[in-house]
């Protein structure tokens, strides 16, 4: 019985490194949680581009839509642990915890992780009609028409829900919350008019903003954005304190053997300097992260202190979703 025992380690450890060895030796799947054209979407092509040429594969992205992106991250917990199905999360990952209470896989277990990718900042932005000129004159404009006013996220946990909850917070006020099925469609309906303000990531704002497009009161971040340097921060013009930005990473299904995810972090490590995609990135206001951070031990350690800081927020808060 031992014997056997041995022979059946010593062959799960042979396939193992066989199927390490041979890895990539066909096309990798990058599911990303939102819609096709957001933020998120943009970050997973370059990066996917960038990871084909030095993994010799192809790097498909696909849009698993639904649920602020549990949907999709429940796909690739369930996925087989080969490394050929991925994902690429952005900060819902920490905040899901606390706002689903039948959730399908659980962050800090149900995973293998590769690493942190780009932080991204984010703008408030309003259709390009609306009245107010400055942050302090639509502040102004907020307090006096209150839920008339209406503002635009991809839905319950994205980034911009949580944009709009500390937003919304600050000024001790409520306006009506649009949810939209990510983004894209949410931007969609800002540029018709059909919602006056949504906070989103440079990554899909930048180019709407510099063609005039839409309106923009500032920036989230401490300092402002590069790619943005006439845009002040919201906290310079009146909201102290005040500071957002969205943070990606990259996941594989829990069992996923170490050597593939060894492959997966240096060819993400290779692809965050890869020139053309920091280029790209930088257009966007996107930065990426540093080499320690781009690492399974950086993502996992970044993971659990975002869970430990939003658990509380949105529990307070009453947030949740079945």
């Amino acid at each position: 019985m031992l014997k056997k025992l041995i022979t059946a380690g010593f062959t799960l450890v042979a396939s193992t490194a066989v199927l390490a060895a041979d890895f990539p030796d066909k096309t990798i799947t990058l599911v990303i949680p939102f819609s096709a054209g957001g933020p998120t979407d943009v970050i997973a092509r370059i990066l996917g581009q960038s990871m084909s040429k030095s993994l010799k594969q192809t790097v498909i992205v696909e849009n698993a839509t639904g649920a602020g992106g549990t949907l999709a991250a429940g796909k690739v917990a369930r996925a087989a642990p080969d490394g050929y199905t991925i994902l690429l999360h952005h900060n819902g990952m920490a905040t899901s915890p606390a706002l689903y209470r039948k959730l399908t896989f659980n962050p800090m277990t149900d995973f293998e992780y590769i690493g942190q990718v780009a932080d991204v900042p984010m703008v408030l932005v309003a259709r390009k009609d609306l009245p107010p000129k400055t942050l302090p004159e639509l502040l102004a404009y907020i307090k006096a028409n209150k839920t008339a006013v209406t503002m635009g996220n991809a839905g319950l946990g994205a980034v911009s829900h949580q944009c709009g909850m500390l937003f919304l917070s600050a000024l001790g006020t409520d306006i009506t919350t649009v949810p939209y099925k990510g983004t894209a469609p949410a931007m969609n309906d800002l540029l018709g008019g059909q919602i006056d303000l949504l906070c989103d990531q440079t990554t899909s704002t930048t180019s709407q903003i510099r063609t005039g497009k839409v309106k923009v009161y500032g920036a989230t971040t401490k300092a402002r954005v590069a790619s943005l340097p006439n845009v002040p921060t919201l906290a310079e013009q009146g909201i102290p304190g005040f500071e957002m930005y969205v943070w990606h990473g990259l996941y594989a299904p829990k069992g996923t053997p170490k050597p593939v995810i060894d492959k997966l972090d240096a060819a993400l490590q290779e692809a965050l300097k890869d020139p053309q995609v920091k280029s790209k990135f930088a257009d966007l206001g996107a930065e990426p992260v540093s080499s320690d951070k781009a690492t399974p031990e950086g993502l996992r350690a970044h993971l659990k202190a975002e869970i430990d800081k939003w658990g509380p927020i949105y529990k307070k808060a009453g947030a949740f979703a079945d």
